[in-house]
Formats: structure tokens, C-alpha cells, sequence
């Protein structure tokens, strides 16, 4: 989903450009929230919350960017705004509540790296098929150049230049993820 058509509308409100970036994002901002929340309800409130949010925000959205990424991020911080308030509510001891009673909340350690191996995938998935292929030879099956090379019968300048603009591509959308986490 992109286009500039769909983002223009996206960005003056129209209800059903909302309606279409709901069904096209909803299970990805879903999966990120119960990732995040490793409640069902609680991830339910979360991807609403996060729609409604990016409403809100339309009109600031840069036509630029990718709007996965966008949404991931705003139900991202969603989620954990959500664990927190949870946290902060009054609760008897913990050790008086199984630890499999639905209220019970824990973000999980791994999320960063979900988070991130999602965006990771995302971008690799958006690069040209010819660029895709010779980056998940090289990092998936380990292949050096010349083996590439002589499994895709090309010439290993020309996996050499795919590789390259490649990589370029994916530091361009991926540079933040070197930045650390956020403040």
C-alpha cells in the first residue's frame, strides 16, 4: 500500500482511506501490540488506540515514508504506554495471582528485537527482486560473491553492484535502528 493518491487522502482524513489502512496494517499493528502487551484485550485496545492516534497524526504524516514502519512505531509506544498504566494499577501481591491470570502483564525482553527484525524484514522485502535475491544469498545462506555469481549464472560485477545498491537502500531505511533506542 502506498501511492500517492492513497496517502493524500490518508493525510486530509478521509474515513475511508482509514478504513483501507486498517485492512491493510491491522494484523501487523495487532501483532506488534500483543507482542508488546502478551494480552489479548489489552493489544486489542492497543491497535485501536494506535488508529486512532495516526488519524490524529495524518495530516503531519511525511508522504515519504513508509506507513508500516510508521504505524509499527506509533503502536510500539501505544503498547508500552499501555503496560504502564497497567503497572501503575493498585494490585494485591503478586505472588497471590497465577501467573497465567490474564491480568498479569509482562513486556516481554525481546521486543526491541522484534520490533526491529520486523522493520529489517520489511525493508528487505521492498528492495527490487534481483537486489532481494542477492542480498538473502549473502546474508541468509552465507554465500560469498562468487558463489552468487555462479548460482544465479550472472556476472559477479553484476551481484557485486546489486549487493551494493542494495545495502545502500536498506542503510537509507534502516539507519535509526543504529541510533539506539529512542529517549
Amino acid at each position: 500500500m502506498g501511492g500517492g493518491e492513497f496517502v493524500s487522502r490518508f493525510r486530509a482524513g478521509d474515513h475511508s482511506a482509514v478504513a483501507e489502512l486498517y485492512r491493510a496494517y491491522g494484523r501487523i499493528v495487532f501483532a506488534v501490540t500483543l507482542r508488546t502487551l502478551g494480552d489479548r484485550g489489552l493489544a486489542e485496545e492497543a491497535t485501536q488506540q494506535t488508529f486512532v492516534q495516526a488519524w490524529r497524526a495524518a495530516a503531519s504524516f511525511d508522504a515519504e515514508r513508509e506507513l508500516g514502519p510508521w504505524l509499527a512505531t506509533i503502536a510500539r509506544r501505544v503498547a508500552i504506554d499501555i503496560h504502564r498504566r497497567e503497572a501503575r494499577r493498585p494490585a494485591s501481591a503478586l505472588s497471590d495471582v497465577a501467573t497465567d491470570h490474564p491480568a498479569v502483564v509482562t513486556l516481554p525482553q525481546d521486543v526491541e528485537q522484534v520490533f526491529d527484525a520486523w522493520q529489517v524484514r520489511s525493508a528487505v522485502d521492498a528492495l527490487a527482486p534481483d537486489e532481494r535475491e542477492v542480498v538473502r544469498l549473502q546474508h541468509l545462506e552465507g554465500l560469498t560473491h562468487t558463489e552468487i555469481a555462479e548460482q544465479l549464472g550472472i556476472p559477479i560485477g553484476t551481484v557485486k553492484s546489486r549487493s551494493y545498491r542494495a545495502h545502500r537502500v536498506l542503510a537509507g531505511r534502516l539507519g535509526h535502528l543504529r541510533e539506539g533506542p529512542e529517549p
